[in-house]
């Protein structure tokens, strides 16, 4: 599973879901916050660690 962070434009809300990638797609994401529905997945930075040096 793979954490997202969205936005909920009802509340004005950041929120993290952990989810899988078919469970958002499908748009199933509802605001913990305030129950709404209307969620927008926002752009966010990652890294990664690994063993091998570059």
């Amino acid at each position: 599973m793979s954490q997202y962070v969205f936005y909920c434009r009802d509340c004005k809300k950041e929120f993290t879901e952990s989810l899988h990638m078919s469970d958002r797609e499908t748009n199933k994401v509802v605001c913990p916050h305030c129950g709404g529905k209307r969620v927008e997945q926002l752009v966010t930075a990652f890294s990664t660690v690994t063993s091998k040096k570059s």
